[in-house]
């Protein structure tokens, strides 16, 4: 019997690990492949409190950076007179959404989760192409997506609806306290886990009563559509949610701008993050949740097991071709160590399967658009100026590859002064600098204005604790050989961004980030059943 794709089966795959049976995953991806290519080349609306709505700009055309000449689909783009009738619709319903019973909330967000491990196959193959994410990779994003919700889900569950009963000051009174929604919030998701951040970020602005207008990142209209689909199927209201795909200067800004908009959750870069957070508020302050990228650094010390230490770093620099906000990008070396760590590193390098990723056993994909391979030279360039380049620094062509957007990826020597040490490429670019010790490799780690992960290699239980201390970063791991700086889980590792990487202290993933989406009323009652 052929597989289901849109059988989940009951396997798990995260960024770190996989239980699972390979011929039968690899048989299910190859179904799913089938049907969403065969589903290509459609054109797809707006959907704006239940209705399908033409945008009012040239349609996005989203193609595969697998092959730039495969057309996935057309999708319409949004201008302001679409978002505006999208915050309209947001308003419309924010009444009724909050009034539902916390648990009948939680009822409708549980069965999209539900849709989401059922349908994974299908999900995981359109981010593949979507993307050009791998196999295990897609589907770590979809697996991650459903655990969120779940765990959102529980947060509003263990908190009894955020209603809690406080002291009395005298016995005539009766004292609630209780977070409420703010309203409406836009949704403004990234590319690279199109799937899992923007269902974790509209998830828990749903759960807690808020109404959504979620606009997926330009690059990932389908994944989006998909997301919208499954929750208006397992029964979220159409005027709680609407799906508003557009590029950023002609959706995105409208809409964050929007005197309706109650508060906004991003991610994306720090330039654009850091603009709608100066440009939010103006009549008063409104919640701006924000995720903004990452310089993330490996520290390898000489009492380190290198072997471990160079796997970790490999696969925290390539995976997702280093498109990952908690990509490892820096490394800051013992002196002592420094040769045989970097041999260690460009033979886990060369390990790597570059190619269509779609297919079994590739893990090294193209680039998201001709702009990022653009940022790729130009930082190859200046490492060549700066320092060396021990392997890499090329475009990468030819029969397999050369309709998509490749590029090998690269490590460099450099000394600590490069910019390219503090600078936020998202490509498959690694800086590799020698250090004198932990001292001088934890001033050099937050001598970036990042602040999102780092890691640690060392033998020494007194260096991990100086690290947790000193390290200005909110995600931290210690020997992690799975990934040095990356693999974080919803309810295992909080994902919070310090410095420039965040705006509030507080990460998805984590124990406290669902009550950031409500503000604190107290009702107190004199007399009566008091």
């Amino acid at each position: 019997m052929a597989p289901n794709p849109g059988d989940g089966g009951s396997e798990k795959v995260t960024y770190t690990s996989a239980n699972v049976d390979m011929e039968a995953f690899h048989a299910r991806f190859d179904q799913a492949l089938e049907t969403v290519r065969g589903a290509s080349g459609q054109e797809h609306p707006l959907y704006i409190g239940g209705r399908e709505v033409p945008g009012s700009h040239d349609p996005i055309v989203d193609v595969t950076p697998i092959d730039t000449s495969f057309e996935l689909g057309r999708f319409a783009a949004a201008g302001q007179d679409e978002v505006f009738e999208a915050v309209t619709a947001a308003r419309r319903g924010r009444a009724e959404w909050a009034r539902l019973p916390w648990r009948d909330r939680l009822e409708i967000l549980r069965a999209a989760a539900a849709l989401i491990r059922e349908r994974k196959y299908l999900l995981a193959a359109t981010m593949s192409l979507e993307v050009g994410k791998s196999r295990l990779e897609s589907m770590g994003d979809a697996e991650e997506a459903a655990d969120l919700v779940d765990y959102y889900c529980s947060q509003v569950e263990e908190a009894d609806g955020f209603v809690r009963e406080m002291a009395r000051v005298t016995p005539h009174e009766r004292n609630i306290d209780v977070l409420r929604p703010y309203g409406v919030f836009a949704c403004i998701s990234p590319f690279n886990f199109p799937m899992a951040l923007s269902t974790g970020m509209s998830a828990a602005a749903l759960a807690t009563g808020n109404t959504v207008i979620y606009k997926p990142a330009e690059q990932t209209p389908w994944t989006g559509l998909r997301l919208y689909d499954i929750y208006m199927e397992a029964g979220v209201p159409a005027d709680a949610f609407s799906y508003v795909s557009g590029r950023g200067e002609e959706a995105g800004e409208p809409l964050w701008r929007h005197p309706g908009v109650d508060g906004v959750v991003f991610t994306g870069s720090r330039e654009v993050g850091m603009k709608i957070h100066h440009g939010l508020s103006r009549e008063w302050i409104k919640p701006c949740l924000m995720e903004l990228g990452g310089k993330n650094a490996a520290l390898v010390m000489d009492t380190a097991d290198l072997e471990a230490a160079a796997e970790g770093v490999a696969r925290g620099a390539w995976g997702l071709q280093n498109q990952k906000c908690s990509a490892t990008s820096r490394v800051y070396v013992h002196r002592d160590v420094a040769t045989e760590f970097v041999r260690l590193l460009l033979e886990k390098t060369a390990e790597v399967v570059i190619g269509d990723p779609t297919e079994r056993d590739v893990n090294f994909g193209p680039l998201i658009e001709p702009s990022s391979v653009e940022r790729y030279e130009r930082a190859v360039s200046r490492a060549r100026e700066e320092g060396e380049v021990l392997t890499g620094g090329a475009r990468l062509t030819g029969e397999a590859l050369g309709k998509g957007l490749y590029v090998a990826p690269t490590v460099a020597t450099l000394p600590l002064s490069s910019a390219l040490f503090t600078e936020e490429l998202f490509v498959p670019f690694l800086a590799v600098g020698e250090v004198s010790g932990l001292e001088e490799a934890i001033r050099e780690t937050n001598r970036a204005p990042y602040g999102l992960t780092s890691g640690i290699f060392t033998g020494s239980d007194e260096e991990i604790e100086r690290f947790f201390d000193e390290i200005e970063a909110g995600v931290c791991y210690a020997n992690k050989r799975t990934g040095a700086t990356t693999g974080a889980w919803p309810g295992a590792q909080p994902f919070c961004g310090w410095k420039g990487s965040g705006s509030t202290g507080k990460g998805g993933c984590g124990p406290y980030y669902v009550a950031q989406f409500m503000r604190e009323q107290s009702r107190t009652v004199i007399g009566g059943d008091a």
